[in-house]
């Protein structure tokens, strides 16, 4: 009925066929002239609700409620001649019908004043929750421990961005904590609660070489930061602005070594965390407790050495250990031993040449040349290590045995001692005290013993499931080695995957 309009002769006929049915019962009788007193309706969301005499407002005026509850609508007739409408009748129809919250006053006042009839109004509106917003931290640097490598047109991948590097100097501000912000709770315009979610807050960011003032976070000291687990640490940095060569000669530091320039051949870099080397390296050796980035690659006889990953643009002619993943975009003639995985990107990702070992895998695009250059790929444990595993285990029981043996001959002089007393025999004494300097001897190789077979235990175990997979060519005459097995590839071939069950590499198609 929303809109609708009527004349005042319409109004009329609509007045006196309401008078005539007010008069009137269902069955044509006369209506009784005393009545029984209105019941309230319930209210029903969703429907009409007309008025009731006791309501002091025209026929025909009803209230609309939304499905949801949220608004509430009143469709004014006009008064009877000679009365009038005040706020109060409109907000106590209202009410005597269940809408207590939420009142459009404004529109409640304009239908009194501006005499808005047969038209449906908003007069009362519901409120939303709102949930509230968990507390958070913005750090003032990036959290990533490294950016993504970039994808070349080639197919190659660019480690230039890849850089563990993120200066900070005494003073700078490097995070700020946003608290909590609590939500507000809604209601319907019958007054049913909605509740909002309610909002929790982080505890405050621990870390070495930060300080806190109120919710904003500083640097104590210049250095690199980083964010891990929920911390943030500050360590110092050792940068160089330029090239590496053997006028230095060698550089060490407990923290990061960042070079900017090349790195030349005889250099020597040790570092207790991150190397990064922004320029070519020629044949250098670089030891890191961290990671050892060449964002150029490293070329000419050198070794790496890493606790953690290797990466490099190429490796060439180098020794690789590494206690994480090596990966690069070109393996030639190089010896790598990785204790996760060996792995070249881009479509062009390839070895060449030499020897590579990934204790968890590798993965290449190509293998080996079609000159057929003798390339080795090995994963699983390295035959040498099973056989250190196995003469371990024999050390390990031979040292108990003897050891047993021992504290027996000692429990024996031992026994011989308290029951002669003060009369044992210089002979006996010499014996236990050389017994007992073996007995330390042989505890001390058991434990030296027992943790190298518990370390070759877990490489052989990290080893389970090794396999090598290559994306693209597989040259003729390449060695392919799982654990202690090895095959040679007799033909071209391609999309190969190489794993060993049972003591039998088996190749399958990708």
């Amino acid at each position: 009925m929303a809109g609708v309009q009527f004349s005042a002769d319409q109004m009329n006929k609509l007045k006196n066929a309401m008078t005539r049915a007010s008069q009137s019962q269902p069955d044509g009788g006369a209506k009784p002239e005393a009545a029984a007193a209105p019941v309230q309706q319930t209210v029903r969301a969703g429907g009409e609700i007309f008025a009731e005499p006791e309501d002091r407002l025209a026929r025909g005026t009803y209230m609309r409620v939304e499905k949801d509850a949220m608004t509430a609508w009143l469709y004014l007739m006009p008064p009877e001649e000679g009365q009038y409408y005040t706020k109060g009748d409109l907000e106590t129809f209202l009410e005597h019908h269940g809408v207590i919250k939420g009142f459009h006053r404004s529109n409640l006042s304009a239908m009194i004043k501006k005499k808005v009839y047969n038209r449906e109004i908003v007069v009362a509106q519901g409120q939303q929750s709102v949930n509230g917003k968990d507390g958070y931290f913005e750090y003032l640097f990036s959290p990533d421990e490294y950016g993504a490598p970039k994808i070349r047109e080639d197919g190659s991948v660019d480690y230039t961005n890849m850089s563990a590097l993120q200066n900070v100097h005494q003073g700078d501000k490097v995070a700020i904590y946003h608290y909590a912000v609590q939500g507000i709770d809604g209601f319907t315009v019958y007054g049913g609660e909605l509740k909002s979610k309610p909002a929790k807050d982080l505890p405050p960011i621990r870390g070495r070489g930060i300080t806190r003032e109120n919710n904003e976070y500083f640097a104590m000291t210049d250095g690199k930061i980083e964010a891990k687990q929920g911390k943030i640490d500050i360590q110092k940095v050792h940068q160089i602005v330029g090239d590496v060569t053997m006028i230095i000669g060698k550089i060490e530091f407990f923290g990061d070594v960042i070079i900017n320039g090349n790195v030349e051949s005889g250099v020597t870099i040790r570092a207790g965390r991150n190397i990064e080397v922004h320029g070519t390296t020629g044949c250098a050796s670089l030891f890191a407790g961290g990671d050892v980035i060449l964002t150029r690659g490293i070329q000419g006889g050198g070794k790496i050495s890493a606790r953690g990953s290797v990466f490099a643009d190429f490796i060439e002619n180098t020794t690789v250990e590494a206690g994480g993943t090596v990966q690069s975009n070109t393996i030639l003639n190089a010896q790598i031993y990785a204790k996760d995985k060996v792995v070249t990107t881009g479509k062009k990702g390839c070895i060449i040449g030499g020897y590579a070992h990934g204790l968890k895998g590798i993965e290449a695009m190509s293998v080996g040349s079609d000159v057929e250059v003798r390339t080795i790929l090995h994963c699983g444990y390295e035959p040498e290590a099973y056989e250190r595993l196995v003469e371990m285990r024999r050390q390990e029981t031979e040292t108990r045995e003897a050891l047993a043996d021992l504290v027996e001959a000692m429990t024996d002089a031992l026994r011989e001692k308290r029951l002669r007393g003060s009369s044992t025999s210089a002979a006996t004494e010499a014996k236990l005290s050389d017994w007992n300097k073996q007995k330390d001897m042989l505890f001390s190789q058991l434990d030296a013993i027992s943790q190298e077979r518990e370390q070759l235990e877990e490489l052989v175990e990290g080893s389970r499931g090794a396999c090598i997979k290559v994306d693209g060519y597989v040259y003729r005459n390449v060695i392919i080695g799982i654990n202690a097995e090895q095959m040679v590839v007799e033909k071209d071939t391609r999309f190969m995957r190489y794993s060993a069950d049972k003591g039998i590499i088996e190749a399958s198609v990708l």
